[in-house]
């Protein structure tokens, strides 16, 4: 796979990473996860260059560490770019509130050490901020786990521009990790120029709309039973019935291209910038595959243009 490096300062990874969190976390809770097999998918990334792996001390909660930890043993580690996140509390699956004070931050490094089975992190993200403390005083305590050596670079996830700025008063930003595709594009008119203009790698979670642009799902029931997308308004079936007409242009340009609807709407994402590094998410070889290749897709201006123009999708991210 081709390389970047998140930002003009960070370390080289591959264009398209892995985002963890689905291997023990938030979709399809009723289907019990073959550990082995979530293993065997983590290598594989590896061994096709995603190198970058995204996880967070609230995804199980604690569990999606324990399994990341476990898949980088055995040198696995050392062909890496690890990343996590503190500042989001959760209880039995369910998100209980946010924690961005110091002592949480100074505290929660450590444990996310201890399940990871690693002496450092490559990138330790402030999940969301917290708003009753002051961002400067999550990221100091961030800064105080870089100084420390328990992780090499600082990370923000779902910020504004301001607070970008309120954070490179305490520490360099090296990533901002949000929510981007071609129906979530809210971050694309102020914080991605930000970010390119500072050499901030910008980490997309979700490209693929929450599988929804691979064209897998045209009705709710489609979804599993117990998967929290049920409960989100683009994923509803009147919602769906109008947001299909953007998965249909998706798998157009993916049939003229000879390509995969999530390879175009991946390859969509690469193309919005030099340091945009998109973490797909998968359970599957199958889908880490076709994930993979879309390093390989190149969309012309003709493409783009086309997929520029999709609508709004119905209904807001979640509510």
């Amino acid at each position: 796979m081709r390389t970047t490096t998140l930002g003009t300062k960070g370390p080289q990874v591959g264009v398209v990473g892995l985002g963890c969190m689905g291997m023990s976390f938030s979709y399809d809770q009723a289907t019990p996860r073959d550990e082995a097999e979530m293993v065997s998918v983590i290598h594989q990334a590896l061994d096709l260059g995603m190198t970058l792996l995204d996880t967070s001390d609230v995804y199980g909660p604690y569990t999606n560490e324990q399994l990341v930890g476990r898949a980088l043993a055995d040198g696995h580690r050392e062909r890496t770019v690890l990343a996590t996140k503190v500042g989001v509390l959760a209880k039995g699956g369910a998100v209980t509130g946010l924690d961005g004070r110091p002592e949480h931050i100074r505290r929660s490094i450590d444990e996310s050490l201890g399940r990871l089975s690693t002496e450092h992190v490559d990138l330790y993200y402030l999940h969301r901020v917290d708003p009753s403390v002051p961002i400067e005083e999550s990221v100091g305590a961030l800064a105080e786990a870089v100084a420390a050596g328990k992780a090499r670079a600082v990370g923000l996830s779902e910020v504004s521009v301001e607070q970008i700025k309120r954070a490179q008063s305490v520490h360099p930003v090296t990533a901002v990790q949000s929510e981007l595709s071609l129906w979530t594009r809210d971050w694309m008119t102020e914080v991605l120029p930000y970010c390119e203009e500072q050499g901030i790698a910008f980490v997309p979670y979700s490209p693929l709309g929450k599988g929804f642009l691979t064209g897998r799902f045209s009705s709710n029931d489609d979804l599993p039973r117990e998967d929290f997308r049920r409960g989100l308004a683009r994923f509803q079936d009147d919602a769906l019935a109008i947001n299909r007409a953007i998965t249909d242009k998706v798998r157009e340009v993916a049939d003229r291209i000879g390509a995969t609807p999530a390879q175009v709407a991946l390859a969509w994402v690469l193309a919005q910038g030099e340091y945009v590094v998109p973490i797909p998410g998968t359970k599957t070889p199958k889908y880490l595959l076709d994930n993979a290749g879309a390093a390989d897709v190149q969309l012309n201006a003709e493409d783009l243009a086309e997929l520029d123009a999709l609508p709004t999708p119905q209904g807001g991210r979640y509510y």
